[in-house]
C-alpha cells in the first residue's frame, strides 16, 4: 500500500485553497469547501462579487469611504459555498482557509453545518471573532484549526 498520500483534512483544505485562487481580491483570497458526512464535496466557494457584477466595475481596495472599498460588495467564500451547495447541509463540515467572520458564522449555523475546519485566524483579536465564537458555542458548532501549509503527505504505518 502506498504511504505518501494526503489526509482527508489536507485534501479538503486543498480544495478550499484551490478555490481561493479564483478570488480577484488583491489582499485576501479565501476559499471554502463543504463536505457531507460521507466525505463528499457538496459546495465550494471563494470571496468575490455577486453574479452579474463585473470585477472591473467595482473597487477592490480596503481603505477609504465605505462605498469605495470592497466591503459592501464582496460575497464571502463561506456564503458562496453555502449558496452553491448541492444538497441540504445539516450535519456537514466546512473547510475554510480563514476563520469565518460573524456574518458568515450566522449562515453556517443557520444552514446546519456542524463543524468548521480552518487554517488561518488572523482576526482572532477582533470583536467580530468574539461574536462568532459566542454564537458557535451557543449553537454547538465545533471548530478546529489545522495547519496544511504546502500539501505534503501523511505517512502511515
Amino acid at each position: 500500500m502506498r504511504k505518501d498520500y494526503i489526509s482527508w483534512d489536507q485534501y479538503f483544505m486543498g480544495v478550499a485553497k484551490l478555490s481561493a485562487l479564483r478570488s480577484k481580491d488583491p489582499s485576501t483570497q479565501v476559499g471554502a469547501c463543504i463536505i457531507n458526512s460521507d466525505r463528499r464535496i457538496v459546495g465550494i466557494g471563494y470571496n468575490g462579487l455577486p453574479r452579474g457584477c463585473e470585477d472591473q466595475d467595482f473597487p477592490w481596495g480596503n481603505q477609504g469611504e465605505y462605498t469605495e472599498t470592497k466591503y459592501p460588495y464582496v460575497v464571502h467564500a463561506e456564503a458562496n459555498a453555502i449558496l452553491n451547495a448541492t444538497q441540504n447541509l445539516k450535519g456537514s463540515s466546512i473547510f475554510v482557509t480563514l476563520f469565518p467572520c460573524n456574518e458568515c458564522t450566522k449562515l453556517i449555523i443557520q444552514s446546519g453545518i456542524q463543524e468548521i475546519v480552518y487554517e488561518s485566524n488572523k482576526y482572532s483579536d477582533s470583536k467580530e471573532h468574539a461574536a462568532a465564537i459566542k454564537m458557535l458555542k451557543a449553537a454547538g458548532v465545533r471548530y478546529r484549526q489545522i495547519e496544511v501549509g504546502e500539501l505534503s503527505y501523511v505517512e502511515t504505518t
